[in-house]
Parts: structure tokens; C-alpha cells; sequence
């Protein structure tokens, strides 16, 4: 398993970059630019790839999208990469302006919108007949000539995962993918996906996000922190099916009276110790690498991630060095 960081900083990268990090991404939300991000990356890092992980999809024309992709690459030639993400209908619709209707439709064709503007030759009008992005743009200036940037779908029922075996080069998995939805629901959808393509399964990306929260000092407050973490997650019906497959439905509806009720202690306490243990690295060093060693299908890439919801900025960064240091030791071993 090759294994990376979402952006950690300079200084932690510096470090993760010498243990043997391949890549770091960038998430998005509201005070949080994932392009911006994306930018301090190139900066900052001298081999690891590097991109959004994720950007929203809708929340920017394919026109932006590749622009951007087009401005970071001259400075990080063959380096990049661009995870993109639906959001929720609510998002779209109403933090973003933007329309939202048929998404796993519209995210095959904003990848085709993109690939358009990346593939596009100088001299050479950009077409894309789409659905929802058509495009004819007679752009006479010398930016272009083809640029390979792989785009990844954030991807976690049927539908997309299938779309992205179709248009996309690869996934980028939830925080919450356990070892049975790796195997049951992404391989099997990902591989349909792309051979009603007549495309090459093997070809694509498998990556994910991976909880991680290694403490030396108080490997307890890890493992609350992860428990909080995939508690957060789970609050979100969109993730129903995995909760279903695993038959953790008990243990979701306690989360989700607590997490109404502003209980955050019990929405920790709900997570069971099965859920914690098929989702998350928590614990000490011994413990994070025993789980680790446990788990049997790890995304090929894995982006190990801090818990947020409910912890500070500080500690966020003390988790990234762990799980530097855990990693350095798994190599070691």
C-alpha cells in the first residue's frame, strides 16, 4: 500500500515526503479553498503528487476546473491529479448556486467537459458535445497542448462508483470504506463500470481516505477521537447502504439521537468496538500497526486522515506526525 497525507503543512510534509509519502491532497469546505490548497502543495513538496481530494464537482464550470489544473501543472509538470465530488443536493443547490440535478449523469460529463480543456491542442477549438456542459470554444491563444491529469471520482454507492469505471481514472473512497465495501461494493461496480466501457479495470485508481489517529501519550483519546470521526460520518444517510451491509443500524440510530441532542459523548459511545475497528488506525503505534496489519483491502493509496469534527487544529497536526511515525515503523518492520 502506498500511503499519503491530506495536507499537512510544510513542515510535517517535509517529513512524510522522507519517510516515503507519494502523494498529498487537498479537501474543500468553506473557509477551505482545495485548489488554493492545492497550490501550497506544489510549493511545498518536490515529488509527491498532489491535487484536490476533493474539489467540488458543480461548484465550478469545467472551464475552472482546468484552467486551474493547467496554471499548478506548469509549476508541478506530471505531478498532479484531481479528485472531484458531488456534494449533497442541499449544497449545490443552496451554498453553491448550482445545479445539482442527475448528478452521477452531470459528473460523467463534467469529467468529459474538463478532459476537453486538457486534451485540447494549440491552434485547435475546444468541443465538447455534453448533456449539461456542451462546449465550443474558439480559444486562439498558445495555453493549451494535452495535459494527462488523472481524475478520480469521490464515489460511494452504486451508481457513481460505476460512473467513474466508465469516464473517470479511478476513485478516491470515504473515510468510512471498510474492508467488505472495498471488496463487495467498489470492486465489483468499478469493474462493471469499466468493461461496459470497454475499458481496462486493472487501469484504474483505488484510493481512499483512512481515519487515523495514533496517540502515544493517551492512545484512548484516539480511539475516541476516531470513534467521533465515523460517528460524524455516519450522521449522513447518503452512507445507509454500508451501515446496512455491515448491520450496524442499532448502532447509527443512537448516533444520530445523540448527535440531534448535542450529545457528544454518547454519539462516541455508540460506536461499537466492530465499527472501530473495520473503519479506523487508533491507539498507540502497536495498536495502529496491529490494525493496519489486520485490515485486507486497503485502498492502493491511502491518505491518512486526521479526525476533525471535534478536534483542534493543534492535535490534528500531532495526528499527522503519528501517522508519519507509524508508517516509518511498518516500513522499518
Amino acid at each position: 500500500m502506498q500511503w499519503g497525507l491530506p495536507w499537512p503543512g510544510p513542515q510535517v510534509a517535509e517529513l512524510a515526503e522522507q519517510a516515503g509519502a507519494t502523494a498529498f491532497c487537498a479537501g474543500e469546505f468553506a473557509d477551505t479553498n482545495s485548489y488554493l490548497t492545492t497550490g501550497e502543495m506544489v510549493a511545498a513538496t518536490r515529488r509527491a503528487l498532489v491535487g484536490p481530494g476533493i474539489a467540488y464537482a458543480f461548484a465550478r464550470s469545467p472551464f475552472v476546473h482546468a484552467s486551474a489544473l493547467r496554471h499548478l501543472s506548469a509549476r508541478a509538470p506530471g505531478r498532479l491529479f484531481l479528485g472531484l465530488g458531488s456534494g449533497t443536493y442541499r449544497m449545490n443547490t443552496d451554498w453553491f448556486a448550482s445545479a445539482a440535478s442527475e448528478p452521477v449523469r452531470r459528473m460523467e460529463d463534467l469529467v468529459g467537459a474538463i478532459r476537453a480543456y486538457l486534451t485540447a491542442e494549440n491552434g485547435r477549438p475546444v468541443v465538447h458535445e455534453g448533456e449539461f456542459y456542451p462546449i465550443h470554444a474558439d480559444i486562439r491563444a498558445p495555453v493549451f497542448g494535452r495535459l494527462d491529469v488523472p481524475i478520480l471520482l469521490g464515489s460511494f454507492n452504486r451508481r457513481m462508483v460505476t460512473a467513474a469505471g466508465r469516464t473517470a481514472d479511478g476513485i478516491l473512497g470515504h473515510g468510512v470504506f471498510t474492508d467488505r465495501w472495498w471488496t463487495e461494493t467498489i470492486r465489483p461496480n468499478l469493474h462493471d463500470g469499466a468493461t461496459a466501457a470497454g475499458r481496462d479495470p486493472q487501469s484504474l485508481r483505488r484510493w481512499g481516505w483512512l481515519i487515523t489517529a495514533v496517540d502515544e501519550q493517551d492512545p484512548e483519546r484516539g480511539r475516541r477521537d476516531a470513534r467521533l470521526q465515523i460517528a460524524f460520518y455516519l450522521t449522513v444517510k447518503t452512507y445507509d447502504t454500508l451501515v446496512e451491509l455491515h448491520g450496524w443500524g442499532d448502532e447509527v440510530a443512537a448516533i444520530r439521537t445523540a448527535f440531534r441532542s448535542g450529545d457528544i459523548a454518547g454519539m462516541a459511545a455508540a460506536v461499537s468496538d466492530e465499527m472501530l475497528d473495520a473503519i479506523a488506525l487508533c491507539g498507540d503505534l502497536q495498536e495502529a500497526g496491529q490494525r493496519l496489519a489486520a485490515r485486507k483491502a486497503l485502498p492502493d493509496l491511502a491518505f491518512l486522515s486526521s479526525p476533525a469534527f471535534m478536534v483542534s487544529d493543534r492535535r490534528r497536526a500531532r495526528y499527522a506526525e503519528s501517522a508519519v511515525r507509524l508508517m516509518s515503523a511498518v516500513v522499518a518492520a
